[in-house]
């Protein structure tokens, strides 16, 4: 299914899931002036075509243990491919997620840590993976996304 095949109802379904994957179909047909029915076959369809990949829970990191959150931009020599990109990460529970880029640097690497020296820790354990050449770290200060509920939200509701 292409975006062509999308119509601006699918589309303001998946921003209602995306804000709160959990709501009901009768709360997302309200506003979209549809059935829940009629929103459960729109679901099933973007679920079955593959626009709907899957469904998430967004974790308060600082609530469960881990409020440091940075990203590590990763040098490798020669030309590296996903997979040792992959593989140099996958081993390592800090790490949320790896994006290769175009041009310099060939990776950025998205972590959560308990506290700086575990952050430390990683990088080093980062820089001795393959043929990790440097690396640089940011630490978040604050973040603000478009797909995490406000501060002080109504929590989810169950999805009927």
């Amino acid at each position: 299914m292409s975006d062509a095949e999308l119509d601006p109802t699918d589309h303001k379904i998946i921003e209602l899931l995306s804000q709160n994957a959990r709501r009901t179909m009768a709360d997302i047909g309200e506003k979209v002036s549809l059935s829940a029915s009629a929103v459960t076959r729109r679901i099933e369809r973007l679920e079955r075509s593959g626009v709907i990949a899957g469904y998430t829970v967004v974790v308060d990191h600082r609530k469960a243990g881990r409020p440091i959150q940075a990203f590590t931009e990763v040098r490798f020599a020669g030309t590296a491919d996903l997979k040792e990109i992959k593989d140099t990460a996958i081993q390592l529970p800090e790490v949320q997620a790896v994006f290769t880029t175009a041009g310099d640097p060939d990776a950025l690497v998205w972590l959560q840590v308990p506290d700086v020296v575990r952050l430390g820790l990683v990088i080093e354990q980062l820089r001795r993976r393959g043929r990790v050449t440097g690396t640089k770290t940011l630490i978040v200060l604050d973040t603000w996304s478009r797909h995490r509920p406000a501060e002080g939200a109504d929590p989810p509701t169950r999805r009927r």
